[in-house]
């Protein structure tokens, strides 16, 4: 495929929306053509999605529910938004894909992960990422200091706990395509360590990089 796919993954109030977009206004004025992108929600489809998944209104949904309503936000999402952004050789960033279906979804609510991973990767077409950036932070100096938080953020110290090991689990499995970097660290120095990641993926032609 053309176009390079990143994707910024880790807990609730990690900086992932930050980070995403720094990188997207770095790769600009590169002079590539880049599509910023988050899940769930940056559908039509996927935005009534996301308002039933994390509004606290909605109350318990069983495991499996919320599991399928993630896989077909991401459904929708890869083949309206990223799979078009690659095929014209876009650069695609994006907050969150199929790791925090795992980590959320799988080991949060305790599904069976090979199962969950099964739905995600069927659900997008086995689409992987050229790269995922983990964000690491301890729940407890992350979303357990959100004030306001959604449904998701109000799963409980365990659940998070869970997520972020899976987090890091799935960045030791395969090293090569993952970077892992303290989430308060200073934003300019992780911003940094993501285009040192991220030069070598671009091709030679699409622009000057200067890191």
């Amino acid at each position: 495929m053309a176009g390079t796919f990143i994707v910024f993954e880790g807990g609730d109030a990690v900086g992932k929306s930050t980070q995403a977009t720094m990188l997207a206004d770095w790769l600009t004025g590169q002079g590539h053509r880049v599509v910023l992108t988050f899940e769930p929600g940056d559908t039509r489809a996927g935005a009534r999605m996301r308002q039933i998944v994390l509004d606290p209104a909605t109350g318990d949904l069983s495991p499996r529910a919320e599991a399928l309503l993630y896989a077909a936000d991401k459904a929708q999402h890869v083949e309206e938004v990223i799979l078009p952004a690659l095929q014209r050789g876009d650069v695609v960033v994006c907050d969150r894909f199929v790791d925090s279906m795992l980590a959320y979804q799988g080991a949060g609510r305790v599904l069976d992960v090979d199962r969950v991973e099964s739905i995600a990767r069927w659900a997008t077409a086995d689409l992987l990422p050229d790269l995922t950036v983990v964000l690491d932070l301890d729940p407890s100096a992350g979303v357990s200091e959100i004030v306001d938080k959604d449904r998701l953020e109000s799963a409980g110290t365990d659940f998070h706990a869970r997520a972020r090991s899976s987090f890091l689990a799935l960045a030791a499995r395969d090293p090569d395509y993952y970077l892992v970097l303290p989430a308060r660290e200073d934003r300019e120095v992780i911003a940094a360590a993501v285009r040192e990641r991220v030069a070598p993926l671009l091709s030679a032609g699409s622009g000057t990089l200067s890191l």
